[in-house]
């Protein structure tokens, strides 16, 4: 069942494992197939090393194992929320790489301040804000999904890919497995290049929103000219 989704996902989850992004156990990727109402996600707890393409469990958007040995990710209900609210996603990628979860970890937006980021993510990327005792205590990664969709009720998921749960970690999503891990490695990079330029300047403002349209419009949208077509 969904053996060439499987095998998506599996290049996905060693790929986050390869470039760094993930270390142990931490993390995970899925994709979802639309046409079937089915989901598929790295297993729960399992090294990165260890993992085959057959070791991908196959969910469905209730949360009930259609397929697999093994259990799914515990994160399973954050992203089956995130499929459900974002529909024109096709896969998602959950790491706890070091600059984004820093970030995260401080409860802060990361701010444009350049072209690298305005070329992949428009505005900032956001911070969710932190759940509430009783969002942790009664469905906790179903609830983290619910404010990834709060801090988006006035945002573009589409424009902006990605986002830090507050304390956590970061978030991607895009429109396959593997767009979605573009946008984890990429996310990883203005993470520390923000860093590096708060260390160099504290007081750095936010890119021109002018010199950020530019960038971020010239490969996205109808008007988009860059590369080859």
């Amino acid at each position: 069942m969904l053996n060439k989704l499987k095998e998506e996902v599996y290049k996905a989850n060693i790929a986050i494992d390869e470039y760094g992004l993930v270390k142990l156990t931490w993390g995970n990727a899925s994709a979802i197939s639309r046409e079937e109402g089915l989901v598929v996600i790295k297993p729960s707890g399992v090294d990165y090393s260890m993992l085959s393409p057959d070791d991908m469990v196959v969910v469905d958007l209730e949360e009930r194992v259609v397929e697999g040995r093994l259990k799914p990710s515990s994160d399973t209900p954050t992203h089956i929320f995130l499929y459900r609210s974002f529909r024109e996603i096709g896969g998602i990628v959950h790491t706890h790489s070091t600059w984004a979860t820093a970030w995260a970890q401080a409860c802060k937006s990361i701010p444009c301040f350049g072209t690298t980021h305005a070329d992949h993510f428009y505005k900032e990327v956001p911070c969710t804000r932190f759940l509430k005792a009783e969002e942790v205590e009664n469905d906790y990664e179903l609830n983290t999904g619910k404010i990834i969709g709060e801090t988006f009720s006035t945002r573009d998921y589409q424009r902006t890919p990605g986002v830090l749960v507050a304390g956590h970690a970061p978030f991607t999503w895009g429109k396959d497995v593997k767009d979605a891990v573009k946008n984890s490695i990429i996310l990883e990079e203005i993470a520390k290049m923000a860093c590096l330029t708060l260390l160099i300047e504290g007081e750095t403002e936010a890119l021109p929103e002018y010199i950020m349209n530019k960038h971020y419009f010239r490969k996205h949208g109808k008007d988009a000219y860059y590369g080859q077509k």
